[in-house]
């Protein structure tokens, strides 16, 4: 029986992953090819998993955690349940701070080598920021490592957001990516716009991927230790819950006002004129009209961010507003 095809999106909050994931279910759609996806988010909630709804039928969250470390355990258990409904690829969808090639190794456990193989690990990489992501003067050192480490280990690099940068941007970001990852191909984009015929072509060749290592037990428990302690525990996830209307000018102020510590907020929420999925990514907002009819609430995510003062001016903005 053909061994399943599982391709890796990994990247930085807010570099275009899900955007790309769902230009890569559409495209298995056109194919008559049954994809089937595993996602993790760093918080409790399921934010990127409710904007997937009705585009692929096979799909499993991995909430509160990191993949490649306190959730590593559960990937398989995932995958086995995503197998089960013969899918012909399987997309596995990172949060921003997971190490890609401890994803990797995960892969190679007894009860999945026989059934998948690590077809590819695609990177995005958002051309706005990530000459200050990699620079340890300029952010946290375990972020860097973290970036690097995805640069490194990706098969294919995509540079997402070029609309944003100019062309000298995007070539110190190109002489970035060639020195730490030599031997992947680079692509440019906006909107994680990219062609897709030569990476589904290569789904019917299974390949066997040797860069996997498989880390000792005393390797794989230091980088436990690290990533827990050191990176991801800076890392925080915070979910407002919202039961009323707010203003668009306010969420955006109140935004900016946690902007030193804040990578990334995302969330629906209910403006004068209806339901918007709002984006944040280092000080820009983008706004999107949806027909979500969920509950409402705002998630933010950043590094050593203050919970019991951002809840109370949560309470505020939402005090206020219900009082007009």
């Amino acid at each position: 029986m053909p061994k399943t095809p599982v391709i890796v999106l990994s990247g930085f909050l807010g570099s275009g992953k899900t955007t790309l994931l769902e230009r890569l279910l559409r495209e298995c759609v056109d194919r008559n090819l049954t994809s089937a996806v595993l996602m993790n988010e760093i918080g409790k909630t399921d934010t990127d998993g409710k904007t997937l709804l009705g585009k692929s039928p096979l799909i499993e969250t991995l909430l509160d955690g990191c993949i490649c470390c306190n959730k590593k355990s559960e990937v398989v258990q995932c995958m086995e349940k995503l197998l089960a409904l013969k899918p012909d690829v399987i997309f596995l969808e990172l949060t921003g701070v997971a190490n890609p090639e401890e994803v990797a190794d995960s892969l190679t456990e007894p009860q999945l080598i026989k059934h998948l193989y690590l077809e590819k690990v695609i990177t995005l990489i958002d051309a706005e920021h990530i000459l200050s992501y990699n620079s340890v003067f300029e952010s946290d050192r375990e972020l860097v490592r973290t970036t690097r480490s995805q640069i490194g280990f990706a098969d294919l690099l995509i540079v997402n957001k070029t609309d944003l940068v100019t062309d000298s941007k995007k070539q110190k970001i190109n002489k970035l990516l060639i020195k730490q990852n030599p031997a992947s191909k680079v692509m440019f984009s906006t909107f994680s716009n990219i062609e897709l015929n030569s990476l589904f072509s290569q789904l019917k060749t299974p390949q066997v991927k040797v860069k996997v290592r498989i880390k000792s037990t005393k390797q794989a428990e230091q980088h436990h230790l690290a990533h827990t302690h050191q990176s991801y525990s800076k890392i925080k996830s915070i979910t407002l819950p919202l039961s009323s209307k707010v203003d668009k000018l306010k969420i955006e102020t109140f935004l900016k006002k946690w902007n030193t510590n804040l990578l990334r907020a995302k969330g629906y929420l209910y403006l004068e004129e209806g339901t918007y999925l709002m984006q944040y990514v280092m000080n820009r907002v983008s706004w999107e009209r949806t027909t979500y009819n969920g509950d409402h609430y705002l998630v933010l995510i950043g590094m050593d961010l203050n919970e019991d003062e951002i809840r109370k001016g949560w309470e505020r903005i939402v005090q206020k507003t219900s009082l007009l």
